[in-house]
């Protein structure tokens, strides 16, 4: 089983589409990446930022590799010190943005390494909101941009707090270091990036080819709804290849394909969801599997592979549904 990170301060829950529409918050977290150990949700106050000290990084240097990082000297700051390493040139990070990054965790005064998603080869995809990840990240990332190495130390109150993380090692007294390299950020105005691809069978919705940040138009025909499971590219972007057990982060709208009604949209909550392609109806984890990170898809999900007869209570979907679904896939990991 691959391992899990553990930067998440409560355990993460499981949204998955049987949800729709029913989601107060808007987000859902992966399944991937719950904390073994969780912490009480933070009431901390707001701490200062300082920058140091903080121990040298003194191999895998380059934006991206590996870091072996020094042991900390001396006492750590009580403060949240954060150093930008290498400066990048994208998106301003913001509170409640989604970060997509590499990092390397470790204890000041040990050196001990207790994290990284480095080995793993899978960058985490996570949201900079309270409650989701340890604070440290929330305050010491808040504001640098996206291409950037930062490294920064955690102390207690905006780590894992007194009662540390036994399954890492960590003490209720430990310091960390973290080295994070930013790949990119994402908010409720993202959408797919690519080439848009000619939409010709008029037997199958239209989507809307904007990337504004709005949500784009679907329009259903007044024809027959397949009985199989289509999913075409919208607009194709150049990303990786989504894997059955990826976890992504998406833009969606969704509408019957009865009357073309919606029933439910990420645009509307203003905020992005995440989840596992694992924990999700068929018609998604099928759809979306293969599809490129960076492309917008059109899914259409026939009964057999949604809802079927047991549609969400209060969804406004009716029992053997077809459902048409607008997917920009901003993340997998």
């Amino acid at each position: 089983m691959r391992r899990r990170s553990l930067l998440l301060s409560v355990p993460a829950g499981l949204v998955t589409l049987a949800a729709c529409g029913n989601d107060e918050s808007g987000s859902s977290k992966a399944s991937e990446s719950p904390s073994p150990s969780a912490a009480a949700p933070s009431s901390a106050p707001s701490p200062k930022i300082v920058s140091g000290p903080l121990p040298e990084i003194t191999a895998g240097t380059e934006f991206g590799e590996k870091p072996t990082v020094a042991k900390g000297s001396g006492a750590p700051s009580k403060d949240i010190a954060v150093k930008t390493v290498i400066a990048g040139s994208g998106r301003t990070i913001a509170e409640n943005d989604f970060v997509q990054a590499h990092y390397l965790g470790q204890i000041w005064v040990t050196g001990k390494v207790f994290d990284n998603s480095y080995d793993r080869k899978a960058p985490l995809v996570i949201q900079l909101s309270q409650g989701t990840i340890i604070d440290g990240w929330r305050y010491a990332l808040a504001g640098r941009k996206a291409g950037s190495r930062i490294e920064m130390s955690v102390p207690p109150t905006w780590g894992y707090g007194t009662q540390g993380n036994a399954q890492a090692g960590i003490k209720g007294t430990d310091t960390l270091v973290f080295v994070v390299d930013v790949q990119d950020t994402f908010n409720s105005k993202s959408s797919a990036k690519g080439k848009a691809v000619p939409q010709n069978n008029a037997d199958l919705p239209k989507v809307g080819t904007n990337t504004d940040g709005a949500a784009p138009s679907i329009t259903v025909p007044k024809a027959a709804a397949p009985k199989k499971l289509v999913a075409d590219y919208v607009i194709e972007g150049d990303g990786p290849v989504v894997k059955a057990e990826n976890t992504v982060l998406v833009q969606y709208k969704g509408v019957l394909w009865d009357g073309g009604k919606e029933f439910d949209s990420t645009y509307k909550r203003d905020t992005l969801t995440s989840f596992s392609l694992q924990q999700v109806v068929k018609g998604w984890a099928e759809g979306l599997t293969g599809k490129k990170v960076g492309s917008r898809v059109l899914v259409v999900v026939p009964p057999a592979l949604g809802y079927g007869d047991n549609p969400p209570p209060g969804s406004g979907i009716k029992k053997d549904s077809t459902l048409v679904f607008s997917v920009d896939i901003l993340a997998a990991m």
